[in-house]
């Protein structure tokens, strides 16, 4: 400060300097912060595009050779079962509504499933001669050899009905228990005004992450109710494909609310308040079953263990005791 004063300057060319100094350095510290950018917005930047690029080249390489592999293996499924004649006319229509039921609607779906029918069996059987004459079992019982033949055989025809059966289970168990969150999206969309199918729509895409099955169906209705001649004939077709009885109130809902006019809204949220009580219902019902599930485990491997725990040094005292005394 000595210094500066002895140089000519007084106390307000002073506070000055100091005053534009700061300015200065602050200018700078913007416009570093402002221009300067992240050293590793480029790193991000260029991996996202690498990355972008393979994804690119691995879904061009799937779409060169999957569908060639796909329809080459499809048109050997179809020669064989049209040489073996499975696919008649009389069993197409029950056969494909069964396949619908567990969510196969490929148009080739009927044809992989009869092909699988048709193999199944024979992979039953080759099973069994490895079994019989690979590991030599029941190899000195040729009666034992035929009934293990006869029983992979006629598991071999049951398993791919039990698949499907299994499959349509789980779809419909699926469906039962997301319905009603996609009531109440559905309400939340009719009381913003939106049409039937709009909102049947806009749910199905909501339900995507949640529930494929059901976003499945409301999509495919959405569709119908907008080319078939009658809109009841869409919900209709969403009760025979869905045969549950919280779908077939749904579409009895539905339906009254086209016909009469009544509101949506309302009878929605009925029927969804309805059906969460139904899921408490059956959550409690198989709560209070586990205590006569449990029995039999408990029986079997609980209290033994107990009875040895408690009773066996009383036992080894007493075995103890006789033997001393019996010396």
């Amino acid at each position: 400060m000595n210094s500066l004063l002895s140089l000519g300057l007084d106390l307000a060319n002073i506070i000055t300097l100091i005053v534009g100094a700061a300015a200065f350095l602050a200018v700078i510290a913007v416009w570093i912060s402002a221009v300067e950018r992240n050293p590793m917005g480029a790193r991000v930047k260029s991996l996202q595009e690498r990355r972008d690029v393979l994804k690119a080249s691995y879904v061009e390489n799937k779409r060169r050779q999957s569908p060639r592999q796909i329809d080459r293996g499809l048109n050997i499924m179809k020669l064989v079962v049209r040489k073996m004649k499975l696919a008649t006319r009389s069993q197409a229509g029950k056969l494909s509504a069964k396949l619908a039921l567990a969510g196969f609607r490929n148009k080739d779906a009927i044809i992989i499933f009869l092909f699988f029918k048709l193999m199944s069996p024979a992979l039953a059987l080759l099973g069994a001669g490895l079994l019989v004459f690979g590991l030599k079992i029941l190899e000195n019982n040729p009666g034992g050899q035929g009934v293990l033949a006869l029983s992979m055989l006629l598991i071999g025809f049951w398993v791919p009905n039990l698949f499907i059966k299994n499959q349509a289970s789980k779809r419909q168990d699926a469906i039962r228990k997301s319905l009603p969150d996609a009531l109440d999206l559905l309400v939340i969309c009719a009381e913003a005004g939106l049409t039937l199918d709009a909102a049947l729509n806009r749910v199905a895409r909501e339900m995507t992450q949640a529930s494929i099955q059901l976003a499945d169906e409301f999509s495919l209705t959405a569709i119908e109710l907008g080319f078939l001649p009658e809109r009841r004939l869409a919900l209709k077709n969403l009760a025979e494909r869905v045969p549950l009885r919280s779908i077939r109130s749904v579409v009895a809902t539905l339906i009254q609310t086209e016909k009469y006019g009544t509101p949506l809204a309302k009878s929605l949220r009925i029927l969804s308040a309805e059906f969460r009580n139904q899921r408490m219902m059956k959550a409690e019902e198989k709560a209070a079953r586990l205590p006569a599930i449990m029995t039999i485990p408990l029986i079997l491997f609980i209290l033994p263990t107990l009875f040895i725990v408690l009773l066996g040094p009383a036992a080894c005292s007493v075995s103890d005791n006789l033997l001393n005394r019996g010396f």
